[in-house]
């Protein structure tokens, strides 16, 4: 992208406190892991009560990593929602139902799906978490999600954010497009 995904703007906001704004109203806390210029983006962030920040010193080893960070500082917690900080235009409504399906079905896994492809956020139960927390240097997240889809509650929605993956300036600019954002907002 050229430059931080966390702190693109983003509907009056960034990217990452967008997201917050979010998430923060649908769980109990809310831990942001930062690797790659961590000071300046937790400058940047709000001071919320629930909100915390874990820095992953091992960032350059990969996503799994910063996962890891996330999952091991939130080690007591019965289930937990993740998300890539480069998925924004997801829908409240969406989080909210994911939520809901979860609790009402208890499940291994919930998943937004959108079209039939899955997307984000992603909620885990804590069993899936310590397995992912398990995994050496090198794997993927995925490994432990895919042996677990007989597990998982699969949640439809009308909601193509869940899937709006932004790793490209284009990506950026066609987002910004669809909102009726301007990059100055």
């Amino acid at each position: 992208m050229g430059r931080d995904k966390a702190l693109l703007p983003y509907q009056g906001s960034t990217f990452l406190n967008h997201l917050i704004s979010l998430l923060l109203p649908c769980v109990e806390s809310l831990i942001v892991v930062l690797g790659h210029h961590a000071a300046e983006i937790a400058a940047s962030l709000p001071a919320a009560g629930g909100l915390s920040i874990v820095t992953n010193p091992d960032y350059k080893r990969g996503m799994l990593t910063s996962l890891q960070a996330g999952l091991s500082a939130a080690r007591e917690a019965p289930a937990i929602l993740f998300t890539l900080v480069d998925l924004p235009a997801v829908r409240a409504q969406t989080i909210d139902r994911l939520v809901e399906e979860f609790f009402r079905h208890n499940p291994a896994l919930a998943i937004p799906r959108y079209g039939q492809r899955r997307g984000h956020p992603v909620l885990l139960s804590g069993r899936i978490a310590r397995e992912i927390l398990a995994l050496p240097p090198g794997s993927s997240a995925k490994e432990v999600i895919r042996s677990h889809l007989e597990e998982t509650r699969f949640v439809d929605v009308d909601d193509p954010g869940v899937l709006r993956d932004i790793d490209l300036p284009a990506d950026y600019e066609a987002l910004l497009g669809d909102r009726g954002d301007g990059a100055d907002s």
